[in-house]
């Protein structure tokens, strides 16, 4: 079981958005705890205003509300009163046994979860220290409710989930559903996992779901004002309907999707993602690995699946001019020249067969950075070493290969261990 714990300024928001759910008929609200009525017995209104008149005990408590996700294994599947007395469980052990909560279950995704929306004041205006809650109480609760219930370990369903699609939130279309909502389910799946250090590598992000985060032009009131729009993107990943303010969104991220909290996370996105830079580079050396065969398409190909999506960044005429990774398996974003030159656009192309120019079905929407979404499984890279050689025909591959051969004979050693010979001292008689 994994938990997920936000706060947030509005108990409304986090409400609304599982009430929503339970309208769209993708989610059932299975238990109301602390309530002074059964849960069939209460409308909408009744379930709100028990929480909004919990926190109001305490006014100066800014940030009260609190919504929670309980993430089972994929696969596993259990009933209501399980999930209810599992969900009870859990907030008892947390320190909110007694306050007022509401348990839903979505139905959204492939694995069973519970979304649970609290508030964090007491019935006597007292405030629950959440400081390290996910860290001591959370986890504590968790590995007790695993054995307890016999539920398949966190450790274990982390690495369940490599095996399934790099992002959750599924494709949005104009149109298709409510514009908010769908964009800020793709929010959620991206601006706090993804380690991005640019506004450009979280587009390259987004836009693989139609998705895009715009400033405006440099003379607009949006840029002027630090300002910062979401659109969505057709299949032609042209910008379609009206943008929608950051500020509108649900403030479930630390404030709100803005470009305040996205610039915030540069600096700590690129001193978390520095370990990952071995992977990717790693997996681009594997597809590389037989240069004079390998073209663009095979290595593309190969990344997908590592799940490692490479998004091509072209001008009018086809040309490649710059390239970026995403590692949905280790939610890193990078820029080619980032990992060196040898992985910048350049360094690519001259790494593969086909130099020349790229076909023009490789990415229709050329600039747009958008790529199929076929591109999903994860597993492991193994790393190799490799030899780059100037691509020719069958016989000049055959002479340079000859040529660079490394002969190995009986008394043949690298120079790493060869063993340092030691110098004599001169005998310094004194003639005196």
């Amino acid at each position: 079981m994994v938990a997920v714990i936000n706060t947030g300024k509005s108990i409304r928001a986090a409400f609304m958005y599982n009430e929503n759910k339970v309208a769209e008929g993708v989610a059932d609200l299975i238990m109301a705890g602390n309530y002074p009525m059964e849960t069939d017995d209460m409308n909408q209104m009744h379930r709100l205003n028990m929480l909004l008149k919990t926190a109001a005990n305490n006014d100066n408590i800014k940030r009260n509300s609190v919504h929670i996700s309980l993430n089972f294994a994929p696969g596993e599947q259990l009933g209501k009163d399980t999930l209810a007395a599992i969900a009870a469980d859990y907030m008892e052990r947390i320190g909110f046994g007694g306050q007022p909560f509401l348990v839903y279950e979505h139905k959204d995704v492939a694995h069973q979860h519970l979304h649970i929306v609290s508030v964090k004041v007491r019935p006597d205006g007292s405030r629950i220290d959440m400081n390290n809650i996910g860290k001591v109480q959370s986890q504590q609760a968790r590995k007790v409710l695993e054995i307890k219930y016999g539920l398949v370990k966190a450790e274990q369903q982390n690495n369940a989930v490599s095996n399934l699609k790099p992002v959750s939130a599924s494709r949005v279309g104009y149109g298709k559903s409510e514009t908010r909502r769908a964009i800020y389910k793709v929010l959620c799946a991206v601006l706090k996992p993804y380690k991005y250090t640019s506004l450009a590598e979280l587009n390259a992000v987004l836009r693989l779901y139609n998705v895009t985060a715009e400033r405006g032009s440099e003379t607009s009131r949006t840029h002027r004002h630090r300002g910062l729009l979401y659109r969505m993107l057709d299949s032609e990943g042209k910008p379609v309907g009206v943008p929608i303010k950051a500020s509108l969104f649900p403030d479930s991220f630390p404030g709100r999707p803005t470009l305040k909290y996205i610039e915030s996370r540069f600096l700590i996105n690129e001193t978390l993602r520095q370990d990952d830079k071995k992977r990717v580079k790693a997996a681009i050396d594997f597809a590389l690995i037989n240069a004079q065969r390998t073209t663009l398409q095979d290595m593309i190909k190969e990344l997908n699946g590592k799940g490692i999506t490479t998004v091509l960044r072209q001008n009018q005429q086809s040309v490649l001019y710059g390239i970026t990774f995403i590692d949905h398996q280790k939610k890193a974003v990078f820029n080619g020249s980032d990992l060196g030159k040898q992985y910048s656009a350049s360094g690519i192309l001259s790494r593969c067969k086909q130099a020349e120019k790229i076909p023009h079905y490789m990415n229709p929407n050329l600039s747009s950075g958008r790529i199929s979404a076929s591109q999903s499984n994860s597993v492991q890279a193994g790393r190799r070493d490799f030899l780059v050689a100037p691509a020719g025909s069958e016989k000049e591959s055959g002479v340079i290969d000859a040529l660079l051969k490394v002969e190995y004979g009986a008394d043949y050693l690298p120079g790493q261990w060869k063993a340092r010979r030691k110098k004599k001292r001169r005998n310094q008689s004194n003639n005196l």
